[in-house]
């Protein structure tokens, strides 16, 4: 039985969840891949970091996004960057805002961080634009 404040994190975590993209890396997914062997992070991840920090005022949703990405580019950290640009996306910054924030970087992370950075945007871009993609039908 989930607690009250696991319940307000994950109120809160589900605010940042891309909508229809089952296969974006996103928070539910991580806490899926770690279930198995590190139920208690899961835990901490929704109380803590969405049920405390995210759920601060201060921060718009947008603002909080481009903190987010612009640390872990400077941490170097690309498979947490890749969720992030996700929920960035999902919680209404523009590729350009995205883009420009981390172009920012330049002088105070350097060009390898940037550049991988760019990498992970490039491809979180392009699996957005497919899925937003119209399907069509062989015919």
């Amino acid at each position: 039985m989930a607690t009250d404040r696991y319940q307000h994190g994950l109120d809160k975590m589900m605010e940042y969840m891309p909508k229809g993209n089952s296969g974006a890396a996103s928070h539910l997914k991580l806490a899926d891949d770690l279930k198995d062997i590190a139920p208690d992070v899961t835990r901490y991840m929704v109380e803590f970091a969405f049920g405390d920090i995210y759920a601060r005022p201060g921060l718009t949703k947008q603002e909080q996004a481009l903190v987010t990405i612009s640390s872990l580019v400077t941490l170097g950290t690309e498979p947490q960057l890749e969720l992030h640009i996700n929920t960035g996306l999902t919680v209404g910054l523009s590729k350009e805002q995205i883009t420009a924030a981390i172009i920012h970087l330049l002088p105070y992370t350097g060009f390898p961080r940037v550049l991988n950075a760019l990498a992970i945007v490039k491809k979180v871009f392009a699996e957005r634009d497919a899925d937003d993609a119209p399907e069509t039908q062989a015919g």
